[in-house]
């Protein structure tokens, strides 16, 4: 097995080889044989072991599982939930609360130990035991694909093979590794479909698993087709917003028009927003799709919210008139920070950089964006730092004749989203604002022919130089 592991892993391209791997080790015969396996071939590993607080033998097992971790001299990391408590609290069935609190503690060790991939010890029978799970409860296509090889971080190296071969590597090699008793436990979803379910469908068709395993592959090629052209759809009928930033709320938002989307066949135009929806990290089910397409099509107003279990967040996909706005319905929190000057700050959550030097210079011409200006610097009061917009800040803009005006009512005449007025920085003094990228410039700070020094100030993506 060791050959064709690494056979597979060559072909495939799943796990480079300076890798840095966290490795879910639960004591099985599939995670001994992916751990063993992923050091034999030279991997940097560490073995990450969940206590899930339901078996009073698991105190043991993760000794054992600690215990052959050293042997392989591999870094262990052990970690303790209680699944029972988190089933109960959540509503959850003890499978999926398993899941959760696992898929938890193997991203933040991960994030905590700097590893690149995390390994799972998924194997096809795994993959067919999931596809028919997802059958039962009514799936498309994308639940018939089952489980994917690899999905962002998580890899799954063992798909290509069966429980049988990783259970014959471990007896073959004389490794330790314990049966979980849930597998055998018929009150479990999992374990019926794999002792009652998959036997009776062998009988029916003894070349039943690889059957499977074909409409898995088929699903996945025919599902990236069908998601390959709703892309091509609504790049056509994407529509730029946050003018002169559309790149400043692209990671929460997007606009489309509802003219092109209402053209689609009804089954793109569900795919389509489906995969909005799930760029910005949440799902819709079915009847919220139907929803959202009927009304789309009809040309009626509304709005549907995806619930957001486990950890996705809400996203709303609102339809007008014109418009299909598809958005995450939080919203930023306030901030407020030091300017740094002379430099260059970052804020790494928004996407944006703004810089900020003085310059014995005389005036500068303005970008007729407002994403460079120079100011006055001795009109500028104390230190200037910036801030998320407030209800009650208001400017007299420049060249603006009228007094002071609500900075709301300017972010109202750029047409900009709720996500965006809660994004761009306004920079301030001890007065209040002096600048607002795309927005204003004060003018109680504007360059004359007597100033002497100037504050000039950058706005743009954090990428804009790479």
């Amino acid at each position: 097995m060791r050959t064709a592991f690494l056979a597979h892993l060559q072909a495939s391209g799943i796990l480079p080889p300076d890798a840095r791997v966290l490795v879910g080790y639960s004591g099985g015969a599939d995670s001994t044989c992916l751990l063993t396996l992923l050091v034999g071939a030279g991997y940097d590993v560490v073995a990450a072991h969940l206590h899930h607080g339901q078996r009073s033998e698991a105190d043991l097992e993760m000794r054992l599982c600690e215990g052959y971790a050293g042997q392989l001299d591999v870094p262990f990391v052990g970690g303790h939930a209680d699944v029972p408590g988190m089933a109960e609290r959540l509503g959850l069935s003890l499978e999926e609360a398993g899941r959760d609190a696992r898929d938890a503690f193997l991203r933040e060790a991960a994030s905590k130990l700097g590893r690149d991939l995390i390994a799972t010890a998924h194997t096809r029978n795994d993959l067919v035991e999931t596809m028919l799970f997802q059958m039962a409860r009514g799936t498309g296509l994308a639940g018939l694909k089952g489980i994917a090889a690899r999905d962002r971080a998580k890899v799954r190296p063992l798909l290509p093979f069966s429980r049988q071969d990783t259970r014959a590597f471990c007896t073959e090699e004389g490794l330790w590794f314990h049966d979980d008793p849930q597998n055998e436990d018929l009150a479990f979803s999992r374990a019926r479909i794999r002792h009652r379910v998959i036997p009776e469908l062998q009988l029916v068709h003894p070349g039943f698993e690889e059957a499977m395993l074909r409409l898995a592959q088929i699903a996945e090629e025919e599902d990236g087709f069908l998601n390959g052209m709703a892309a091509a759809a609504l790049e056509k009928s994407e529509l730029e917003i946050n003018h002169p930033f559309p790149w400043l709320t692209r990671d929460v938002e997007a606009v489309f028009e509802r003219d092109r989307i209402a053209s689609l066949p009804p089954v793109l135009a569900a795919r389509a927003i489906r995969l909005v929806v799930a760029t910005l990290g949440a799902s819709l089910d079915r009847h919220q799709t139907l929803l959202a397409v009927e009304g789309i099509h009809t040309g009626s107003s509304g709005s549907v919210t995806s619930s957001a279990p486990k950890m996705e967040s809400a996203v709303i996909v609102e339809w007008s008139a014109e418009r299909v706005h598809i958005r995450a319905a939080e919203v930023a929190e306030p901030f407020r920070h030091p300017l740094t000057l002379p430099g260059e700050t970052t804020a790494d959550e928004f996407g944006w950089t703004l810089q900020a030097w003085h310059a014995d210079e005389p005036a500068i011409e303005n970008d007729p964006y407002l994403l460079r200006v120079s100011l006055d610097a001795s009109s500028v009061r104390g230190a200037p730092y910036f801030r998320s917009a407030q209800a009650s800040d208001t400017v007299v803009p420049f060249n603006w004749a009228h007094g002071p005006r609500p900075i709301a009512d300017i972010f109202a005449d750029r047409r900009w989203s709720q996500a965006a007025r809660k994004r761009v920085p306004v920079v301030c003094d001890l007065v209040g604002p002096i600048w607002c990228p795309g927005a204003f410039l004060a003018d109680r700070c504007r360059v004359t022919p007597e100033t002497s020094r100037t504050l000039i100030m950058t706005f743009g993506p954090i990428d804009a130089g790479a």
